[in-house]
């Protein structure tokens, strides 16, 4: 098993218009892989926002390998 990072970011405009992107939220967790770690991390995510799909608040989500909890 590995240890994985998920952020969650989304793209937003400010007042001028110009694009940026936020993270709004991420979640550790302990997967086979990058893929199981996703999902996982998507549906925690939508749980702790009480949402109905996780893309409510975040356009993409970034996986990254921890080599240890943080």
């Amino acid at each position: 098993m590995g240890h994985y990072i998920v952020k969650f970011y989304k793209t937003l405009r400010n007042d001028t218009g110009h694009e940026f992107e936020t993270c709004q939220g991420s979640v550790e967790t302990l997967a086979v892989d990058r893929t199981e770690a996703t999902v996982f991390a998507k549906h925690q995510f939508r749980e702790a926002g009480h949402l109905s799909d996780w893309s409510q608040h975040a356009d993409r989500v970034e996986v990254l390998e921890a080599d240890f909890p943080s």
